[in-house]
């Protein structure tokens, strides 16, 4: 047994704080790792207020499809918090001068709507290879998690817990976390990825290039399509002592399916800092372009929109900590593809006590609010209880 952090898990999302235990297997010059997530929450929503138009996570959309509470007053689900449940596969070497890796990650919904339907939708969002050298940097081919947006979901308390627990999302697949209030979903694309090696100031730089992908609107048929031009997403980052910045940006062009509409390119630009002193802990990011979407590149077509997250943490032992984070995403402008919504807010308070060093157990409670350019609103208040297991 070896113990592993999260990265292990998840790759390019990122490090967490949290360690677990994997497996370990010899098969000649390779090294193979077994690991995985298993969560479950038990979340309890209540909605009231207006309809609100669009991806309104706080209610039941106007005209759309319902969201917060799944289409009630009032719902209950034990399912996946913002990680889903999996099974990861690893394989690590040095071949010919080069450290070699490559990953797997199958993973799977834990609450659907069927009490006898085989809960069998698997979610492959890892599959890729990584080859370099401490001199060189690190090429990394295949699919895995996006690099725009990576650090903020990464650093969210509630990675570890359900944070904004949307039903319509969690029956099926998994709540939302701040994604659509306070960030824009990081998303998984097949990409080429090329990392540099950090440079003794603690400074260093991704480039990707991803392939290309459509609108996948929610709440309406799909606007765009896309042709010959890739997706490309930038970080430069900086890390040393507790202090962490970053600087990262992305775009795509888009063509327009419907006759006579004007063709669309997504620009996005992110700012964002973490600190860790002792056992407090802060973190701010922020976010601003076109086309960033709330759930998905481009799902509100063209509009222009900003996201901010703020986060506050504190652990009160080596076992428990305590967090705060706030986040809200908002549009500039009353487009079509917004249907009305003005901003989606959350704002979640959590408990996260390590009951060894494989499981976590949290508590949460929140509160999401949607906003219409009209003036109506809409809330959501639950709660979520469960626990996390790495291994």
């Amino acid at each position: 047994m070896k113990k592993v952090h999260l990265l292990t898990v998840l790759a390019s999302i990122g490090a967490c704080a949290q360690q677990a235990s994997a497996v370990d297997l010899k098969a000649g010059d390779w090294t193979v790792n077994v690991g995985g997530i298993v969560n479950a929450y038990y979340t309890g929503v209540s909605c009231s207020g207006d309809a609100v138009g669009g991806l309104a996570l706080g209610g039941k959309p106007l005209g759309g499809k319902p969201l917060g509470c799944g289409g009630e007053d009032r719902r209950t689900t034990i399912g996946n918090g913002l990680l889903p449940s999996g099974l990861v596969t690893s394989v690590s070497s040095t071949q010919g001068g080069f450290d070699v890796t490559a990953k797997i990650g199958i993973y799977a919904a834990t609450a659907t709507d069927s009490a006898i339907s085989q809960n069998s939708t698997v979610d492959v969002r890892q599959a890729f290879f990584t080859f370099g050298r401490a001199d060189l940097g690190t090429f990394k081919l295949g699919r895995d998690y996006g690099i725009f947006g990576a650090n903020a979901i990464l650093g969210d308390m509630t990675l570890v817990g359900a944070g904004a627990p949307v039903q319509a999302t969690q029956r099926g697949r998994v709540t939302l976390g701040h994604i659509g209030a306070g960030y824009s979903y990081l998303g998984t694309y097949g990409q080429i990825v090329y990392s540099t090696p950090k440079n003794d100031a603690g400074i260093g730089f991704d480039f990707g290039v991803m392939s290309p992908v459509s609108d996948t609107p929610v709440i309406a048929g799909p606007r765009y399509s896309t042709r010959s031009n890739p997706q490309v997403q930038t970080r430069v980052s900086f890390a040393q002592d507790g202090f962490k910045a970053w600087l990262g940006a992305k775009t795509q062009r888009f063509v327009a399916q419907t006759a006579g509409a004007g063709d669309l390119t997504m620009n996005g630009f992110e700012a964002g800092a973490s600190y860790q002193l002792g056992a407090a802990g802060l973190l701010v990011n922020a976010q601003s372009g076109r086309a960033l979407g709330i759930l998905s590149d481009a799902d509100q077509g063209d509009v222009r929109s900003k996201n901010f997250l703020v986060q506050g943490t504190f652990k009160t032992s080596d076992a428990l900590k305590l967090g705060l984070s706030w986040g809200r995403s908002a549009n500039d402008d009353n487009t079509v593809g917004t249907g009305g919504l003005k901003s989606n807010a959350n704002l979640t308070a959590g408990a996260y006590y390590a009951l060894n060093s494989a499981i976590t157990l949290v508590a949460e409670i929140g509160q999401t609010r949607s906003k219409a350019f009209g003036g109506a609103t809409a809330r959501m208040n639950g709660g979520s209880v469960g626990g996390i297991i790495f291994f």
